[in-house]
């Protein structure tokens, strides 16, 4: 007859080789990429050399000249501000930051260039990802 404290031993021997075992699983699983949905949003045309803002989840979808949509994350590289997009730059209403509507720096503090996100579109939704 097994005691409480030898069930114990044998159920809490039993739960840290399972920990052990997940975690060991997770370690060696092939590092797939997941694609964090950030944005998804009913379609709507993004303008020529225009811009969708969409400020809570900040990102923006931004159409160039070549016609070519690209998204941007629009949190600042200096300090995590919220950007604002104007018609020929994104602005850091924080510090002043300025960067191009690619993403690149044209002025501090930020020294580093926007994240830009995958976008993908169906026939109803813009879809952004990580």
């Amino acid at each position: 007859m097994e005691t409480i404290s030898g069930k114990r031993r044998r159920f809490l021997t039993l739960a840290l080789g399972l920990l052990t075992l997940g975690g060991i699983v997770r370690f060696l699983r092939p590092n797939i990429a997941r694609q964090d949905v950030r944005l998804h949003v009913d379609y709507e045309p993004v303008p020529a050399g225009g811009a969708l803002v969409y400020r809570e989840s900040r990102v923006a979808l931004i159409r160039n000249q070549a016609d070519q949509v690209y998204a941007l994350d629009l949190t600042c590289t200096h300090l995590g501000c919220t950007l604002t997009v104007t018609p020929s730059e994104i602005v850091c209403p924080c510090h002043g930051s300025r960067f191009d509507r690619s993403g690149n720096v044209l002025q501090g503090p930020a020294e580093r260039p926007l994240r830009q996100l995958h976008v993908s579109r169906d026939a109803q939704h813009w879809t952004v990802s990580q």
